[in-house]
């Protein structure tokens, strides 16, 4: 027998007190720390054409949207408008939004961006038009209209 045996130390336990503390101060800073992208419509919520086959958009931070319909201030004027993130603004202002847009973004995610217009069912399809011949002055050719799902006949009533 040696005289030196190797003595069984009983290891404590990990301290696990602290833990729900340490969780729910990373959830606060993360609740603080984050934001939603949200934009506040200046035009009357867009009630939506109605739609059978309908795709779901993958990726939403690379997607522009434009909003067209009337303006909920009487004073902007009668006729459609286009809202670009939180202003009113003309078709001429379209390219300028687009070119933002595609600032915010690297070289490959340019090219899987697409543009969501997001228009009123009774909007002038001139307005859509003009919108439409903005983007394919600078090339944004991928181009979504948001609808909503239901019945078409129901449109046209």
């Amino acid at each position: 027998m040696s005289k030196f045996g190797k003595k069984k130390k009983d290891v404590p336990a990990v301290n696990t007190a602290a833990l729900p503390d340490i969780v729910f101060m990373l959830l606060f800073f993360f609740m603080v720390a984050t934001t939603m992208r949200e934009t506040t419509l200046l035009i009357k919520p867009p009630k939506l054409p109605s739609a059978t086959e309908v795709k779901k958009l993958e990726h939403k931070s690379l997607v522009s949207t434009i909003y067209v319909g009337k303006a909920k201030n009487t004073s902007e004027g009668k006729g459609d408008k286009i809202q670009l993130n939180d202003k009113i603004a003309s078709v001429s202002d379209v390219v300028n939004f687009i070119y933002s847009e595609r600032d915010k973004h690297d070289a490959e995610e340019q090219k899987a961006m697409v543009t969501s217009i997001k228009a009123d069912l009774k909007t002038n399809v001139g307005t859509i038009s003009d919108i439409k011949h903005e983007l394919r002055t600078i090339n944004a050719l991928k181009i979504s209209y948001s609808s909503g799902t239901g019945d078409v006949s129901n449109n046209f009533k």
